[in-house]
């Protein structure tokens, strides 16, 4: 028997041998069970877990996905996926066995997530998100596939909910946006935050990470090479977000020399700290209320970064360049931009055109 009375505290525990991954011998004990039967279910569950055993639980088989996708990926990547496994999959899906989930308990739990209406205003969960939540839940059952077993994915099955972002973009002209500015001339830490965001296109972490040092003002730079994430209550500065995210952006005469004003103006800025130190939500709350008193349509704050790249495409300029400006691939920005791009159709048949005339 593996599970004790500890009589001095009137619990029970389990003691017991298992083999961990080095194939050695090891002793396991847990404490606190109000009961017997508790105790020796922890065992079974443990074991289960060690043992990639697909009769567990789906609440235990995400403790294996945990330890094996958490050191991979970064803090942020995860923290992302763990608020939507925690308060979106494991609800609906913790008590049932990994092995006996259907396609039809996709489709049911699918059909919840459709029906949901927020209490205050009504809203229901957007078709991007809702794609989101299921590619989360897909990949835990391709994990378990891929590395534990399980014979098909049953989310793959059901099919997928909600739907990719949509072409239509939303942006400000130049014009706009400097009715927005003068708006913010009377705040000079969201007014020049709101100048790096929408002259040199950089995401809000890149901006929020960025320290005096990371400015070369005589080679009129800004250098990207972090981001900043607050989670959980911490803030942190990790690598930006992909390899091609790092990178120097040149910047325009006129903003070098507003941001050295700025800096001039800033009380004992140390070279490493943070040049920005805004938030999202008041970069938010105040790109809501300017665009109120400028009277425009009201956009996000990562839409400055597509009004960014408008800009740049009305101007000329490829996407190859475009995209080592942004921080893209090149073929990211043309499938997410195409549309702005002027059409080169017409031009492409006049050619087509000539040629076969001259070829009569």
């Amino acid at each position: 028997m593996s599970a004790y009375k500890d009589s001095s505290k009137n619990t029970w525990y389990v003691k017991f041998r298992c083999k961990d991954w080095t194939n050695h011998v090891k002793w396991i004990t847990k404490r606190g069970f109000n009961t017997k039967r508790n105790a020796l279910q922890w065992e079974t569950d443990y074991l289960a877990q060690q043992a990639g055993n697909l009769d567990m639980s789906f609440e235990d088989f995400i403790q294996i996905y945990k330890k094996d996708k958490q050191p991979r990926l970064k803090e942020s990547t995860w923290a992302t996926k763990e608020n939507i496994v925690d308060t979106k999959i494991l609800p609906y899906f913790k008590e049932k066995r990994l092995c006996d989930v259907s396609p039809s308990d996709i489709v049911q739990w699918q059909n919840n997530l459709l029906k949901y209406r927020n209490p205050e205003n009504k809203k229901s969960y957007s078709p991007v998100y809702l794609k989101t939540v299921h590619n989360q839940l897909s990949a835990i059952f391709n994990h378990a596939v891929r590395f534990y077993k399980l014979a098909s994915n049953p989310a793959r099955t059901a099919g997928n909910m909600g739907s990719e972002k949509g072409t239509e973009m939303h942006f400000w002209t130049t014009a706009e946006y400097l009715r927005f500015a003068e708006e913010m001339m009377d705040k000079s830490l969201i007014y020049y935050s709101f100048e790096m965001l929408y002259w040199c296109g950089i995401r809000e972490g890149e901006l929020m990470a960025l320290t005096e040092k990371d400015f070369n003002f005589a080679a009129k730079t800004v250098s990207i090479t972090k981001t900043f994430q607050r989670i959980k209550g911490k803030d942190i500065i990790t690598d930006p977000k992909t390899p091609k995210s790092r990178r120097i952006v040149k910047m325009p005469d006129f903003l070098c020399e507003e941001i050295q004003d700025y800096f001039q103006m800033c009380y004992k800025l140390r070279a490493t700290d943070r040049a920005f130190p805004v938030t999202k939500s008041l970069l938010y709350n105040n790109i809501v209320s300017g665009a109120k008193r400028a009277g425009l349509h009201r956009i996000r704050v990562h839409d400055l970064r597509h009004s960014h790249v408008s800009l740049l495409i009305n101007m000329g300029f490829s996407a190859v360049a475009i995209a080592d400006r942004m921080g893209h691939e090149s073929i990211d920005i043309t499938y997410r931009y195409a549309h702005l791009f002027p059409s080169v159709q017409s031009q492409m048949a006049d050619q087509l055109d000539q040629i076969r005339k001259e070829d009569l």
